[in-house]
This record gives structure tokens, C-alpha cells and sequence, in this order.
């Protein structure tokens, strides 16, 4: 199996629909991932298998030494591979040629493992304001 990663690839609106709807468990919606990404990121990374996309993380930032992990998503016939992490890679590689000196990431407690063992996160203090 071969699997490509690009930072800052092409990809297509309905592509990441998919995936994100298929990663977070709801139903598909109709957001403009490309604008939305344009406008606010730094970059994004990706993943694609035989053409097809599997993996995609957005990575947001301040405009300077912050960065920012993002939607990471990876499709449920190939996680548990290491795409995720790779995306994570990936996306930190971009964020370090960009000046940036943090890669940020908030997560759910379930993804303790994937993001501190295997993507080299190390916890720390932060908050959090619930606006809805």
C-alpha cells in the first residue's frame, strides 16, 4: 500500500466532507474546506492512497510562532496504520518551516495515546471556555 502525503495539497470539498463525516461520526455536510482553509490556516496535509483521500489534518495559526492541529481525520479502513500519526508529522514539518516555534493540539481523552505516545505531544497546562 502505497500512501502519499503533500502539505498543502489539491483537494476536493466533498472529498473532506466525506472524511470528516466519516472521522467524527455525522452526518456528511456541505462545508467549503478549501476557503476555509485558504483564509485560515497555514497549511494542511493530505494523505491519499491509490488516489483516494484518507487522511487530511488542518493546521490553523496566529500569524506567527503558534500553530495549530486542527480536524485530524483518517479513514476507518486504514487507521490504526500509522497515517495519523504521518499526517501529524507531516504537519508539524510544515508548521517548523514556517517559523513556527508551538504545534498546539486539543483533543478528547481517548485520543491521549495517539497524540502524546505516538505523535511526541507533551501535556500541558491550557483552558478552555465553552461559548455555546
Amino acid at each position: 500500500m502505497t500512501i502519499t502525503y503533500e502539505w498543502r495539497g489539491d483537494f476536493d470539498n466533498a472529498a473532506v466532507n466525506a472524511l470528516h463525516a466519516e472521522a467524527f461520526s455525522h452526518v456528511q455536510g456541505n462545508i467549503d474546506w478549501q476557503t476555509r482553509v485558504q483564509r485560515h490556516s497555514l497549511g494542511w496535509v493530505c494523505a491519499r492512497k491509490d488516489g483516494r483521500l484518507i487522511g487530511f489534518v488542518n493546521v490553523a495559526w496566529d500569524g506567527g510562532a503558534h500553530a495549530f492541529v486542527l480536524d485530524t481525520m483518517v479513514a476507518q479502513d486504514v487507521r490504526k496504520t500509522g497515517v495519523g500519526t504521518e499526517l501529524v508529522t507531516a504537519a508539524a514539518q510544515g508548521a517548523r518551516a514556517a517559523d513556527c516555534e508551538w504545534l498546539h493540539v486539543d483533543f478528547e481523552e481517548h485520543l491521549r495515546p495517539f497524540y502524546f505516545d505516538a505523535c511526541g505531544f507533551r501535556p500541558t497546562e491550557a483552558g478552555l471556555l465553552a461559548l455555546r
